[in-house]
């Protein structure tokens, strides 16, 4: 006796056949990369208005601090060894900041490009993080290149190589703060009042982050000292003299990475809550 075998409907084989016709769905990681693939592609198209952006800054305060104020002997010869460690600190720092906290101004209020960043197969936060990765790919490259304009102001930069590993440890993690501030501060001001904030913001970060002196030497000025102790700035500029020039009075190198690793930590997270917040309204 013969069974009748079952025989697929005409709807269920349709169906079948529809999906398998669809495309793939790209994967999370995939799509980040491209994201981020595309974002690197124009900064380098921008090279030349990032290095312009990169250069001013840095290369007058070394030019005028060391250079000018040292053939005049209000400093001393070797306070170019100090500030250029500083400096290359700030350029990290705050190239990092302004990458991505203009950026998403203007693209959350302005002209609303991230509603269309944020249409891609990918988790809010996982936008967040691509932003903060490539702002920390320009903080580096920003302060890759206040070495060699340091040699050429100053007629040579402090280097030391068995520093390396604690100076590319520093400078990575001083870079990713900057950028989660840059997040933080992007995401809750509004377009109307970032030129405010700015203001209010940079002078403070660049003149109490220990760029131009050593946190340690301010025992006489405490009040300032504690001051300076709060800004994560100063431990991006103190753990890069550690590393270049150890000779120099600065904090312990260990303490400055427990302290950027904790200041990364908590902007990346107020950051990110920020960011995800604003993309839901």
């Amino acid at each position: 006796m013969t069974t009748a075998q079952p025989t697929a409907s005409p709807e269920s084989t349709g169906r079948r056949g529809l999906e398998s016709s669809r495309p793939r769905r790209p994967s999370v990681a995939r799509v980040f990369l491209a994201i981020l693939w595309r974002d690197t592609f124009v900064t380098g198209k921008e090279f030349g208005l990032l290095l312009v952006q990169i250069a001013l800054t840095p290369l007058f305060m070394l030019f005028i601090f060391a250079k000018v104020l040292g053939t005049l002997n209000y400093v001393r010869p070797e306070f170019g060894d100090l500030l250029l460690p500083g400096i290359a600190a700030l350029a990290a720092f705050l190239t990092s900041l302004q990458s991505v906290a203009y950026p998403l101004v203007m693209e959350f209020g302005v002209t609303k490009e991230m509603e269309d960043r944020l249409l891609a197969p990918l988790p809010v936060y996982m936008v967040a993080v691509e932003k903060l990765l490539m702002s920390m790919v320009r903080g580096i490259i920003a302060s890759a290149c206040v070495f060699p304009m340091g040699a050429l102001v100053l007629g040579g930069a402090p280097w030391r190589a068995s520093g390396i590993p604690l100076l590319l440890a520093v400078l990575a993690l001083g870079s990713w703060v900057g950028a989660a501030i840059g997040i933080t501060v992007g995401t809750l001001v509004p377009p109307h009042r970032i030129s405010i904030m700015f203001a209010v913001i940079m002078a403070p970060l660049m003149f109490t982050g220990a760029t131009q002196y050593p946190l340690v030497s301010l025992d006489e000025l405490g009040w300032f000292q504690m001051i300076s102790a709060c800004n994560p700035l100063t431990y991006v500029s103190e753990g890069m003299r550690a590393a270049l020039v150890p000779s120099i009075p600065h904090v312990n190198p260990g303490l400055c990475l427990l302290a950027l690793t904790g200041f990364a930590l908590l902007f990346t997270a107020a950051g990110i809550t920020a960011f995800r917040h604003r993309a839901q309204k």
